[in-house]
This record gives C-alpha cells, structure tokens and sequence, in this order.
C-alpha cells in the first residue's frame, strides 16, 4: 500500500462526525488527502483497521498515517491532528 492517511470511522458514529470538519480543513490547508474508510457496515475495511490497529484503539474514529505509524485514537484537536497527518 502507498503512503496514506486513513481515517476509519463508522456511518453512525458520532465521534467520526465531529472530525470531519477537522479533516477537511487539514486537506484544504495542507494540500494532503485523506482516505475515509467506513468499518461499521464494512467486515473487509474492519479487517483492515485491524491490521492497523494492532489493540491500539479498539474502536472509531482511528486515524492511521501508513508512512510514518503513527496513529490517533477518537477525536482530537486541529493541531494534533495536523502534526500526525504532516509527520510530526
């Protein structure tokens, strides 16, 4: 898999949609894309988030940036967010 930034969320997930404007801000502002990944209705995507989440989390939203390992369990803040997309 390329470098990527994943954003695993469920469909009726709360949390998931507080961050939404968060993300797309990060991809406005930083130029940088991030790939949603719905796990909720999505056995072959929850698969994936495990893989990724090796009992890190356990749950949405979890953010996974496949270049540098880094992740973030739920919701954060802007500049958190900003600082695990842009490799920090």
């Amino acid at each position: 898999m390329s470098d990527e930034l994943l954003d695993f969320y469920g469909t009726e997930c709360v949390h998931c949609r507080e961050m939404d404007p968060l993300v797309e801000q990060l991809e406005k502002e930083e130029g940088v894309t991030v790939k949603k990944v719905e796990v909720w209705h999505n056995s072959k995507n929850a698969e994936l988030m495990h893989q990724y989440d090796k009992g890190y989390c356990g749950g949405v939203p979890f953010f996974y940036n496949t270049k540098t390992g880094k992740w973030i369990c739920g919701s954060t803040s802007y500049e958190k967010l900003k600082v695990w997309a842009l490799g920090g």
